[in-house]
């Protein structure tokens, strides 16, 4: 087998795989054999071998087309084992010489891996935050429970923040009624943020039965181009308010969070252990998060249009799966434009992360293994379940292993990048943390 390699541009190579012409045809008789087997035939009796004339006047051209395909793949996947090519991707292949008697040639279009130099970690900067779950933190943690467990009563007071408005809506443009602009029966929490700038707060006093016009504008960033910071009125009626009646911190309460006790204190006290282990995941996550941006802006990474594809397949894929679309929508008929520059993003991450793993020559630590199972499994009421879990799952430590590598990676950044220190609270850091990268 003779192979050459061309740099054709950045990381595109074209491969050309020379293979002796009796390799090939030792391949097409035994694909003859395989297909024209069981095949009936009129005037030959079924389960007989066809005589070899007969089979290649009848199916030669497709045992040809498929002896050649398998030996372009097996004789391309040899060729890069043999000359250590770190494939991105899967190959096109194109015969150039495909003539009986003579040696089959084709090439092979692919791409490699980026060779990627790390730059110094020591011109990264990092400011790592500390805070505490404070006992103002605990009381807020325990109203925000109660009113996600509230119970809804419809009330003849004025409507105030909190409370839910059933309201009947018609929005105009310049005088016109616009599309998407109007709704009945539909409920809002006031104070919750879902309405454009100064709708909720209008109708912040309003009683069941009251008419509001509402004169608000539509943010700059407003999905919509054509009411992009448009000045627009609404015309509501206000047909119900309801207030909401929080439950009793008893028993019952608690135990709709897994918490078996009647004292308030306990509860309050594996309240708190939740809100530690939150607070300590989102501090780690925030300082992970500014070291791959440091390392994202500290180099410069060719990025393989491959890999970029296949991610944007794994987002379609996730897209479908999170808006449940099941079977009843193909991923491919989402537009690439909506996830290329997050594809693009996480190639870059994982390549730069790989890099050091390897510069560093990592291997997942056991002990940050265990303490990142530990952490899920202390959230559980039954945390030995979920030991035994990973423990028999090869396939899900591995998921565990690998964030354990990632955790590794930020710890030899940390170890000579210029990192400050800045305190802050609870709320501020669960907020960060929660937003989109």
């Amino acid at each position: 087998m003779q192979v050459s390699i061309e740099t054709t541009s950045g990381l595109q190579r074209v491969m050309t795989i020379g293979v002796p012409a009796a390799e090939l045809e030792e391949k097409i008789t035994t694909e003859l054999k395989r297909i024209s087997k069981g095949q009936k035939v009129n005037g030959f009796r079924k389960g007989k071998p066809l005589p070899p004339s007969v089979a290649k006047r009848m199916f030669g051209k497709q045992a040809r087309y498929e002896a050649i395909y398998q030996q372009m793949q097996q004789s391309f996947f040899k060729a890069v084992q043999d000359e250590e090519i770190k494939l991105a991707g899967m190959p096109s292949f194109e015969p150039t010489v495909d003539e009986d008697g003579k040696d089959l040639e084709f090439k092979a279009t692919f791409e490699v891996y980026p060779d990627v130099a790390l730059a110094d970690f020591s011109a990264i900067e990092v400011e790592q935050k500390s805070a505490e779950v404070t006992d103002k933190d605990l009381e807020t943690m325990l109203e925000t429970l109660q009113k996600q467990n509230a119970q809804w009563e419809e009330s003849t007071e004025a409507a105030e923040d909190g409370d839910q408005v059933v309201i009947d809506f018609e929005g105009f443009v310049d005088g016109e009624a616009f599309e998407g602009g109007s709704a009945t029966g539909y409920s809002l929490t006031l104070g919750s943020g879902s309405m454009i700038p100064g709708f909720e707060d209008g109708l912040v006093g309003a009683k069941a039965g009251e008419e509001k016009t509402l004169d608000v504008t539509f943010p700059e960033d407003y999905h919509k181009e054509e009411l992009k910071s448009k000045p627009a009125q609404f015309k509501v009626t206000v047909t119900t308010v309801k207030k909401p009646q929080l439950p009793e911190l008893n028993e019952e309460f608690f135990k709709s969070f897994g918490v078996e006790t009647s004292d308030l204190e306990e509860f309050k006290t594996e309240i708190r252990k939740n809100m530690d282990r939150e607070l300590a995941r989102a501090l780690r996550n925030l300082t992970k998060q500014q070291v791959i941006n440091g390392l994202v802006a500290a180099n410069e990474v060719e990025v393989p249009a491959s890999l970029i594809d296949q991610e944007i397949d794994r987002l379609r894929q996730q897209a479908v799966q999170q808006f449940g679309g099941g079977q009843q929508l193909d991923p491919n008929q989402l537009p690439a434009e909506l996830f290329k520059d997050q594809a693009e993003k996480r190639v870059v991450i994982g390549l730069l992360m790989n890099a050091a793993i390897e510069a560093n020559e990592l291997t997942p630590s056991a002990e940050k293994v265990e303490q990142l199972i530990e952490e899920v499994a202390a959230t559980y009421q039954d945390p030995d379940e979920v030991r035994n879990y990973y423990a028999n799952n090869p396939q899900q430590k591995s998921q565990v292993e690998a964030l354990a590598l990632e955790e590794q990676v930020v710890e030899k950044v940390l170890a000579a990048a210029k990192v400050s220190q800045s305190e802050s609270s609870y709320e501020e850091v669960i907020r960060e943390a929660n937003q989109p990268a």
